[in-house]
């Protein structure tokens, strides 16, 4: 194989969604590695993800593992690009043979955000009123929420993030619960009303975080990638996806996550619910950061022995059903 870095080629060719977020993300990258690797050409090439295309239909009835990836690892493996830069909540935690997780890039805040229509400004997530209809297209935001703010209607939520910002301010939703991580990256970090404190909502696995996938023998594109690489992201993320892992859960099965490092030690607290909110288990476990991915898998045992298992099995049954 030809080598990423040698005469032979000197553009290294990234692959990208073509949504407003996902190039912001994608042209951070470039910028990084072309500010570290000067001789090299970096170019970026976009396309279009199923998930992208389905636009009027709830993820959770149609599955999402892979549904804003698969054609960019088509790409890779076809090598049409080199790597491609992922929302790493995004990243199944099993990826096809051939490919690799090379580098993940320092987080911006996790959180769940919320963001609220002009007449609930003096509100706050605790205080809005019986009835008030929230937006959010996750199940993990809404099991959480509606186990504990059981007085609030909420209402599936799709397209981009001006999309459904313009249907928030139109008065189609009273508010929003969004990604802390990506208003702040489309410089809308003004939107954000109130960030969930984690009692209240734990985020998606890696949410906040890049991943940068590649072809697993381009060694030397793996070496170049770790430049950018935040190793205390890394190991964060590497627990939260084997705790994922371990459950065999996806991006739309109520599963949450939070992680914190001090000093040499990781804590990784989990949670899996029902989509009602009605059953929640919940954990945390404390370990070296050098064991994250043991610790992950531990915590994931811990919560199937306290009845996770049985609240994923009745999920995974609905989500077959399209209910």
């Amino acid at each position: 194989m030809t080598s990423v870095v040698s005469s032979a080629r000197r553009t290294i060719r990234i692959g990208s969604r073509k949504s407003q977020l996902a190039l912001v993300q994608t042209y951070w990258v470039r910028e990084q590695l072309q500010n570290s690797f000067p001789d090299i050409n970096f170019e970026v090439h976009t396309m279009s993800t199923q998930g992208d295309n389905i636009l009027d239909v709830a993820l959770a009835k149609i599955g999402d593992k892979g549904l804003f990836t698969k054609e960019l690892e088509v790409g890779m493996l076809n090598q049409e690009i080199d790597f491609a830069v992922h929302s790493l909540k995004d990243l199944p935690t099993n990826l096809p043979e051939g490919l690799a997780l090379a580098a993940i890039t320092e987080r911006e805040n996790p959180a769940d955000a919320l963001v609220v229509h002009e007449k609930f400004k003096d509100k706050q997530i605790d205080t809005l009123p019986e009835g008030a209809v929230i937006g959010t297209s996750s199940l993990r935001r809404l099991a959480q929420l509606r186990h504990h703010f059981p007085h609030l209607t909420f209402k599936d939520v799709r397209g981009n993030l001006n999309t459904r910002l313009a249907k928030l301010d139109a008065g189609e939703y009273d508010g929003l619960i969004l990604a802390a991580a990506g208003l702040q990256r489309l410089g809308m970090g003004d939107r954000v009303h109130q960030i969930l404190p984690k009692e209240i909502s734990l985020h998606a696995v890696g949410q906040g975080a890049l991943g940068i996938e590649c072809r697993v023998d381009d060694t030397e594109l793996i070496s170049l990638l770790k430049a950018i690489e935040h190793p205390q992201t890394r190991d964060r993320c590497l627990a939260e996806r084997s705790f994922l892992r371990s459950l065999e859960g996806g991006c739309q099965v109520p599963i949450g996550v939070n992680t914190d490092i001090n000093g040499d030690e990781l804590t990784l607290t989990g949670i899996v619910a029902s989509v009602d909110g009605q059953n929640l288990v919940k954990d945390t476990i404390s370990g070296a950061i050098s064991d994250a991915e043991a610790i992950g898998t531990q915590l994931a045992e811990r919560l199937r022995e306290q009845g996770a298992q049985e609240i994923l099995n009745i999920i995974f049954a609905e989500i077959q059903r399209g209910s």
